[in-house]
C-alpha cells in the first residue's frame, strides 16, 4: 500500500497540471482580491470604534512601558519611545477623524498612526530584546491585531515595510545585542510565520464575509426593487387607461386637464424607476464594474434632459444644452444617464435654494472636445457650494444637505466617471453656482 502512494501523489500532480480551467479561476480570483476588490483602510469605520482604538493606544503604551521597565523588566524599553507611542492616540480622539471616518483625511491618518505603533514600533521592539519570549509573543499578537483594524492588503504592505525599516534603524541606531543563535532563529520563524499565515487567513476570510453580506444585501434590494416596479407599471397602465377614455368620451372641457393630470403620472413614475435604478446603483456603489457599451455624449444629454422628470415647466425652460461637438466613450449609457439625472437633480435644487425663480439659461449643459478628450460641462447660477466642503462632496455618505441627502449621489458620479476611465471635478464660488466638469477618454 505504501508503494503506491507515490504514484497517487503524481498522478494529482498531474491532473492539476492538466487542468488549465481551475488555474485559470485560480489566478484570476488572485488579481481580483490583490487589484480589484475595494480597499478599505478602517475595517468597520465609526467613531466609537476610533475613540477606543485611541484611547487603548494612549493608555497602553504607558501601561506596558512601565510593565517591560519596571514590573517585569525587558533589556531593552524606552520611555520616551513608548511616550510617543501613546501620543499617537490622541489623533484618533481628535473630533476631525472621529465625526467623520470615512473621509480621506480619517483614512490617511488611521494608516500613519497603526502604520507606525504597529509594525514599525513592534519590529524595532522585537530586533532591541534580540526576539525574546516577550516580544516574540508581542509581534505575533501585534500582526493579529494589524490586519483586524485595517485591509489585508495594507497591512501586508505595512508589515513589511515596518520590518525592513526598524531593521534599517536598529542595524543604524539600536542596542549591541548577541546574535541570535541557529534554534532561536529558527523557533522565532516558524512562531512568526504561522502567526502571519492565521492574520493572512482570518483577514481574507472576514473580507470575503464582509463581500457576501454585500452580495445578499443587493439582492434584497433587487427584491425589493422588483416588488415597487410592479405597482409603478400598474399607474402607468392606469395613466393610459384614462387617457384612452378621455379621448373616447371627448369631453372637451377636462380633455386637457386629464391629459395634463396623465402626463404628470406618467412623470412621477419615470422619476420613481430612476430612484430605483440610483438606489440599486448606490448600493453597488464599491463594486461598480467596468463597461464596454459604446456611448454617444450628445444623445445620452439630448435622452437625459427630454426624459428627466421636472417639477414643473419653469425649470424645463431653464435648461440649455449646447452640443459644440459630439463624441463617444466606452461606458454604460444606463448608468451614465443616472450621473446626469443627479447633476441635473443637485442644480434644480440648488436654484430652488436661491432667492429667484429659474429662468432660461439658469442650467446650462455643454458636450464637445478639448485637447483630444471629451468634456461635459454642467453649469448652474445656483447658491454654490463652500471651498472647504468642495473637496469632499465626492465622498461617500458626506452630503451639504444634511436634511434630505444621502450622500451617495456625487460619490455614485464619480465612481460611474472613474470606471469610464475619466474625472469630474467642481468648480464653484458661495452664490454664484456650480460648475461640475467630466472629461472623458473619447474613443477613436
Amino acid at each position: 500500500m505504501s508503494s503506491g502512494l507515490p504514484a497517487r501523489i503524481k498522478q494529482w500532480i498531474l491532473a492539476l497540471l492538466h487542468f488549465p480551467g481551475a488555474w485559470g479561476r485560480l489566478l484570476s480570483r488572485i488579481r481580483s482580491e490583490l487589484f480589484h476588490e475595494q480597499l478599505v483602510p478602517i475595517l468597520h469605520p465609526s467613531p466609537w470604534r476610533l475613540r477606543w482604538l485611541g484611547l487603548f493606544t494612549l493608555v497602553g503604551h504607558p501601561l506596558f512601558g512601565w510593565i517591560w521597565g519596571h514590573w517585569l523588566p525587558q533589556p531593552y524599553e524606552n520611555p520616551a519611545l513608548r511616550a510617543a507611542m501613546g501620543t499617537l492616540g490622541l489623533l484618533l480622539i481628535s473630533e476631525s477623524i472621529t465625526n467623520d471616518p470615512s473621509s480621506k483625511l480619517s483614512a490617511k491618518i488611521f494608516t500613519f498612526v497603526f502604520w507606525t505603533q504597529l509594525p514599525l514600533f513592534f519590529s524595532w521592539m522585537y530586533f532591541c530584546n534580540n526576539g525574546n519570549t516577550v516580544w516574540l509573543a508581542s509581534f505575533c499578537a501585534m500582526l493579529l491585531i494589524y490586519y483586524h483594524v485595517t485591509d489585508w492588503r495594507m497591512a501586508t504592505l505595512g508589515t513589511v515595510s515596518g520590518l525592513l525599516i526598524a531593521r534599517a534603524l536598529f542595524v543604524w541606531l539600536g542596542p549591541t545585542v548577541p546574535p541570535m543563535d541557529a534554534q532561536q532563529f529558527a523557533v522565532n520563524a516558524v512562531v512568526i510565520t504561522f502567526s502571519w499565515a492565521s492574520a493572512l487567513l482570518l483577514a481574507l476570510s472576514s473580507a470575503n464575509l464582509r463581500r457576501d453580506h454585500l452580495q445578499h444585501t443587493l439582492t434584497t434590494i433587487g427584491i425589493m426593487a422588483h416588488e415597487l416596479r410592479t405597482p409603478l407599471a400598474t399607474m402607468s397602465l392606469i395613466g393610459d387607461a384614462v387617457r384612452n377614455e378621455s379621448q373616447l368620451l371627448k369631453v372637451a372641457a377636462g380633455d386637457q386637464r386629464l391629459d395634463q393630470l396623465v402626463v404628470r403620472l406618467h412623470n412621477l413614475v419615470r422619476n420613481m424607476n430612476q430612484q430605483i435604478d440610483t438606489q440599486i446603483a448606490n448600493a453597488r456603489l464599491l463594486r461598480l464594474p467596468l463597461h464596454k457599451e459604446t456611448v454617444s455624449a450628445a444623445e445620452l444629454l439630448r435622452t437625459a434632459v427630454k426624459e428627466y422628470p421636472y417639477r414643473s415647466s419653469r425649470e424645463r425652460e431653464s435648461v440649455v444644452l449646447v452640443l459644440r461637438k459630439d463624441f463617444s466613450f466606452e461606458s454604460s449609457h444606463r448608468l451614465f444617464s443616472q450621473v446626469i439625472n443627479n447633476l441635473l437633480k443637485n442644480a434644480f435644487h440648488s436654484l430652488a435654494a436661491s432667492s429667484s425663480a429659474p429662468k432660461p439659461g439658469d442650467l446650462r449643459i455643454e458636450v464637445g472636445v478639448l485637447n483630444g478628450s471629451g468634456r461635459i460641462i454642467v453649469t448652474d447660477q445656483g447658491t454654490g457650494i463652500a471651498p472647504d466642503l468642495q473637496a469632499r462632496i465626492f465622498e461617500p455618505f458626506f452630503s451639504t444637505d444634511r436634511g434630505t441627502g444621502h450622500g451617495l449621489g456625487l460619490a455614485f458620479c464619480r465612481q460611474v466617471v472613474q470606471s469610464a476611465r475619466g474625472s469630474i471635478r467642481v468648480k464653484s464660488e458661495p452664490g454664484r453656482g456650480a460648475i461640475f466638469i467630466i472629461d472623458i477618454p473619447v474613443l477613436r
